[in-house]
């Protein structure tokens, strides 16, 4: 039996690592195009007086609406903007964890044109400094969801001469979460679009265009729908809200601090397994109480974003429901990638931890 030398072992390990996801090259050659199609729908419908997602046809904008000269300079200016602040000398300077192929800021290959297109053929492609991917995971995207939302609560403000109550709520709500990730900004760095995912079609349109425009669907609607909502009401959506994101930061914080320093008082006293790599999993604390605690907090969370728009309409909970099919789907990728990498002590953990998501339900 010959036995492989270091480098061809890293380039046979990397080859299954890199399995196609999504569906492949069918999936590389659809989602690029339904998906802007999709993002255009629920825009249109939120500005309908309808805004029902099952009326057909869809009620299309004008070519005047589809097409303003100012659009193209407002967006690279904006995206200038945020490129310049990046890059000013300001804060500290994080180092990000191991990437997927032992090493950082290595690019595997996969050979595919069409799905290195949609997934990335590079994992941490960067201009001197300047780290495409990190650069729009977090800044002109999510602020500019900010952005917008404020914008509909100044339309709103224009229309009626003050904000509802509900558009409040959506609005504070969402900052509080994008302030959380820009003062939680290193966390970013173990997560799996960083550690794992190219930086292809997905992660560019998802960050630039998906999260600025569909997660900001709950303002648009109540602009031209609006919602009452009592007090009561909006003290409970308040409660939510606040346990989603109690659970959120709290268990994060929790695994990043012991990623970053597993000797730290705050975590030291946890229970671990060990695993072949050196690498230890956490069997207790939030880890303890499913795989994923943060992904409960964030679907909490998402819920409470949902409920401030009533029931009479489908749309504003297409964030929920996307939201809940994404983190079930990243979770299952997570198993996959966990499996393979701890193997029998996966197991293990798997058999202490058995609850995904939700304790006992999934």
């Amino acid at each position: 039996m010959t036995k492989m030398g270091p480098k061809k072992a890293l380039k046979h390990r990397l080859s299954h690592d890199t399995e196609r996801e999504f569906g492949g090259t069918l999936g590389a050659v659809c989602i690029p195009i339904f998906l802007p199609l999709t993002v255009l729908f629920l825009i249109c419908v939120s500005q309908s007086p309808e805004a029902s997602v099952v009326q057909w046809p869809p009620q299309l904008p004008s070519t005047d609406q589809l097409w303003d000269p100012l659009a193209p300079m407002l967006l690279l200016g904006w995206i200038g903007l945020h490129a310049l602040l990046y890059l000013m000398p300001l804060g500290k300077v994080s180092e990000g964890l191991v990437l997927r192929d032992g090493t950082r800021l290595k690019y595997p290959i996969n050979g595919n044109p069409l799905y290195d297109f949609f997934i990335g053929r590079e994992l941490n492609p960067r201009i001197g400094n300047f780290d495409l991917k990190y650069f729009c995971e977090l800044r002109p995207g999510l602020i500019g969801w900010v952005v917008i939302n404020l914008g509909m609560l100044m339309k709103e403000v224009e229309l009626r001469g003050s904000p509802s109550l509900s558009m409040i709520l959506v609005n504070c709500f969402q900052l509080l979460y994008v302030a959380d990730a820009l003062w939680n900004e290193e966390a970013v760095l173990t997560t799996i679009d960083i550690v794992h995912d190219g930086f292809g079609f997905m992660l560019v349109f998802g960050d630039l265009a998906w999260v600025p425009f569909t997660y900001s669907l709950q303002a648009s609607f109540l602009v031209v729908h609006p919602q009452s909502l009592s007090l009561l009401k909006a003290a409970v959506i308040v409660a939510l809200n606040g346990a989603g994101y109690y659970i959120f930061r709290k268990s994060n914080s929790q695994k990043n601090q012991f990623r970053r320093d597993p000797t730290h008082p705050s975590v030291s006293g946890l229970e671990t397994i060990a695993t072949a790599t050196g690498k230890r999993l956490l069997v207790s604390g939030w880890w303890g109480l499913v795989r994923h605690p943060n992904y409960l907090g964030d679907l909490l969370m998402a819920l409470a974003w949902s409920l401030p728009c009533g029931f009479s309409h489908l749309l504003p909970y297409f964030y929920v429901i996307y939201f809940t099919i994404l983190l079930i789907h990243r979770e299952a990728r997570d198993e996959r990638q966990c499996r393979a990498k701890y193997g029998l002590a996966w197991d293990t953990y798997c058999r202490r931890v058995p609850y995904r998501i939700f304790p006992y339900i999934y």
